[in-house]
């Protein structure tokens, strides 16, 4: 057991939780202003492989991580255009660009790199390993002091708790709403850029793994708050990384089956979901879309 809980499991656990705190932080945004956004997989996707693209032709981490803050954003614009001006039914909107974001990196990447299962490696000067890690644990005083503590975090809440009072204090509940959705997406696009020029080296297909799935299952696990929520976020990180110490390990002699290690997140999320949905208080408005009466 020494030989898994070290100092180097410790950060292991930071850097995985990483993606998970940007995209849960950013669903938070959206959620807390009434729009279920389950489309945190695709825009991670989607920031991964725009900064895995950009930095490799523009050869700066820089402009990757920039591209892949828009391209986060402009995917959950259409998010929010068909959820908030169209009143589309969110879970089938966020399920929509899921679906969409797992094909179109592999067809893009197949026409710019002829390869649809990975772009080129990108040299190890052009990473950016330790940016966004800084940048997501700073994200969190930051989101608990702007939703508590300004004008503009209690628009937010109080679009997502009541609109109807909202609209008649005079807050445009539809610009909230798009603000909300627009920096779930930017964040969400960081994490996914932290995968591919962070983490790793190059971009991969469906290289998130579910892991926006997770983020919103910590956003859920931490009731929408973002300490708790980065708590979360750093015990799913904690499972996984006992997962990757725990491969080729033995015990009794045999060696455990990594199958049965790669599932130990999912189960855990499964488990939080199952566990703890119910005595978590989601926004009053959430999901449901806004009609101003005339």
């Amino acid at each position: 057991m020494n030989q898994i809980f070290t100092v180097n499991l410790l950060f292991s656990s930071i850097r995985l939780a990483t993606p998970l705190i940007l995209a849960a932080l950013g669903g938070m945004f959206s959620e807390r202003s009434g729009v279920i956004n389950i489309a945190l997989e695709g825009l991670m996707l989607a920031g991964a492989f725009t900064a895995a693209s950009i930095t490799y032709y523009a050869g700066s981490p820089w402009v990757g991580l920039f591209a892949a803050i828009i391209a986060g954003a402009a995917i959950a614009m259409l998010h929010a255009v068909a959820c908030i001006r169209f009143k589309a039914d969110q879970v089938v909107s966020g399920t929509a660009i899921n679906i969409l974001l797992t094909g179109i990196p592999a067809l893009l990447s197949g026409a710019f790199f002829l390869s649809s299962g990975s772009t080129p490696q990108i040299p190890e000067g052009h990473l950016i390993p330790y940016t966004p890690v800084v940048i997501a644990f700073a994200l969190v005083p930051v989101t608990w002091y702007a939703l508590n503590r300004t004008p503009f975090g209690l628009r937010l809440r109080a679009v997502g708790e009541n609109p109807e009072a909202a609209d008649a204090a005079g807050v445009s509940v539809p610009l909230m709403r798009y603000t909300g959705v627009l920096l779930s997406g930017a964040l969400a696009g960081i994490g996914g850029a932290y995968l591919s020029i962070g983490q790793s080296s190059l971009f991969t297909r469906n290289m998130t793994s579910g892991r926006g799935f997770i983020a919103l299952a910590a956003l859920i696990f931490g009731k929408w708050r973002p300490v708790q929520t980065m708590l979360a976020c750093l015990l799913f990180g904690f499972t996984e990384a006992i997962a990757i110490q725990l491969q080729g390990v033995r015990f009794g002699g045999e060696e455990i089956p990594n199958q049965f290690i790669q599932i130990i997140p999912y189960v855990l999320t499964i488990v939080v979901l199952a566990g703890f949905i119910g005595q978590s208080r989601a926004p009053r408005a959430l999901g449901i879309p806004y009609q101003k009466e005339r």
